[in-house]
């Protein structure tokens, strides 16, 4: 399922099409994310400890963001999550 969301942020839910392996796990916020390669060199976020089983984005860009990067995509995405259901916007 998509959703409309504003760049460089795309949501996917399920289990079809993950990216690579996990490279490591980022605690932000109090919740958990599982950092991966996605496979057009940008990076997908699995969200752990969220509501949904298989919710999260992926953003584009460079192959190698900083820590601060991604801890700055992790805020904004946190950031647009409707607290009633867990997911952005009318998910």
């Amino acid at each position: 399922m998509m959703a409309t969301v504003p760049p460089p942020f795309q949501v996917y839910s399920g289990t079809e099409g993950r990216p690579g392996p996990v490279l490591f796990n980022l605690d932000i916020d109090g919740e958990r994310f599982a950092i991966r390669r996605a496979g057009d060199s940008g990076t997908a976020y699995d969200w752990l400890s969220g509501p949904n089983l298989g919710y999260g984005f992926a953003s584009s860009g460079t192959p190698n963001p900083s820590m601060e990067e991604h801890r700055e995509s992790i805020r904004t995405f946190l950031a647009m999550i409707d607290p009633n259901t867990g997911y952005i916007g009318d998910d």
